[in-house]
């Protein structure tokens, strides 16, 4: 792990990552997303512990600007340390303020911005390797790339893990569901009506996920594994609509090609640019607080991110219905849910109301709401406090709610008779889900 390794795959990545991010959040602001998304919302579902973030209003325009800089400033590698923090906090600040948004790759960029604070992804081909000749080096210690590939492995192998479950490989689903409606696609759409060609992306999805780290690690098969990560994703991206990941996962997979390959790639971009990179046998060493840091810091940082993912299994119940330990898992494209959730409120004084749910949420908003017991609680404790103010005494809560996961009939999610104004959000099971009664099988 100490063995000398040029830095120059950091570099492609910390340039690629900050370019990305920089076009990511350029088209969030292009399409209005911003506003329809992190403005224009009565009610924001925060995530558990992080109550603390809080939307920013028109403020939130000056957050994705300065977002967008530290991101260019990172792609140039310019005061990298400095723009690297500030990318991580703006990003994720970002990421957290409505759980109705949350996306894995959103979660994945935001462990990719911490990890690359403490690496020397500057050390090469950056304006800081130009103007301070102490940032500048030639080789760093093997660690600082292999902790980023496993990143990677831990996030495709866990999300195959995921998929070894019945509903995706005995039912193929939900990938039943969805391939039909891109029927009108060219040339392939017409396939997507036959029923084993959901069985056929089902099953190589998972086998694609759970080996093609492997196969990238090997010299040999290196290149043709990238074309396949190129292909499948280019191919999941025209099928589904997943924003940024496709592509964030194309950038991602360069960090498993050998130095000699990237110092090749910048040489020749830094020859388009008419721009020559000062060459360096230093190897770039870590302060003594850094040696004593950092380590212990990535090794706490990989065990959570091997343990955390399945904390579901402390649980009881179905994950696909409870969705209790399910964010945050790599657990991607795994369930199909629709449903309804309509909320009664009453009073000791024998007061009742039915709420419109569109008075207080957006589209999204209440799509997903209507699917996730934590957001079902969250908004309606939210109803409990606006109708309290509106004179209700003491209020209660009660919903009726009906789902239907991954082709099944719906069924109701929610206990109506529990009044949900009373419930606590924890960590503990949530008592007062309905039973699927129904075994997936797998993790």
């Amino acid at each position: 792990m100490e063995r000398k390794i040029s830095p120059a795959p950091l570099a492609t990545l910390r340039i690629a990552l900050g370019l990305m991010i920089f076009c990511g959040l350029a088209r969030f602001w292009a399409k209005g997303w911003i506003y329809e998304l992190y403005i224009k919302p009565v009610f924001y579902f925060p995530f558990y512990g992080f109550e603390w973030v809080r939307p920013l209003g028109e403020v939130t325009y000056l957050l994705f600007a300065f977002a967008m800089v530290c991101a260019l400033l990172v792609a140039l590698g310019f005061y990298y340390r400095a723009a690297i923090i500030g990318l991580f906090a703006s990003f994720t600040y970002i990421e957290l303020i409505d759980k109705s948004t949350y996306l894995n790759h959103y979660y994945f960029v935001s462990l990719l911005c911490l990890l690359m604070i403490f690496l020397p992804a500057n050390a090469r081909f950056s304006l800081d390797a130009i103007r301070d000749k102490n940032v500048r080096a030639g080789f760093a210690p093997f660690w600082t790339v292999g902790a980023l590939r496993f990143l990677v492995f831990i996030l495709y192998f866990y999300a195959g893990l995921a998929k070894l479950n019945s509903d995706w490989l005995a039912e193929a689903m939900p990938l039943k569901i969805w391939l039909p409606a891109r029927n009108d696609m060219p040339l392939l759409g017409p396939l997507f009506n036959k029923g084993w060609v959901a069985y056929f992306f089902s099953w190589f999805g998972c086998l694609y996920d759970l080996s093609i780290v492997f196969f990238l690690l090997n010299r040999r098969t290196r290149t043709a594994a990238y074309a396949t990560v190129v292909i499948f994703h280019l191919m999941t991206a025209l099928l589904f609509p997943i924003g940024m990941f496709p592509y964030v996962m194309m950038l991602a997979a360069l960090i498993f090609f050998p130095a000699s390959w990237h110092q090749k790639l910048l040489a020749r971009v830094s020859g388009w640019l008419g721009w020559r990179a000062a060459a360096s046998e230093i190897q770039y060493s870590f302060g003594p607080v850094a040696r004593v840091f950092v380590p212990g810091l990535f090794l706490g940082f990989f065990i959570f991110q091997l343990v955390f993912p399945f904390r579901n299994l402390l649980y009881p119940g179905e994950l696909f219905w409870s969705e209790q330990g399910y964010r945050f898992s790599w657990r991607v494209m795994l369930i199909e849910k629709a449903g309804y959730a309509q909320f009664t409120v009453k009073d000791s004084r024998g007061r009742q109301v039915t709420v419109n749910n569109n008075e207080f949420l957006t589209t999204l908003q209440e799509k997903m709401m209507a699917t996730q017991p934590d957001m079902i609680l969250q908004y309606a404790h939210m109803l409990r406090d606006f109708y309290a103010r509106k004179g209700f005494v003491c209020p209660r809560v009660y919903v009726d709610s009906y789902v239907a996961l991954n082709g099944r009939l719906g069924r109701p999610l929610v206990d109506p008779d529990v009044d949900l104004g009373v419930q606590t959000d924890s960590f503990r099971s949530k008592s007062w889900i309905i039973p699927l009664n129904d075994e997936i099988k797998g993790l």
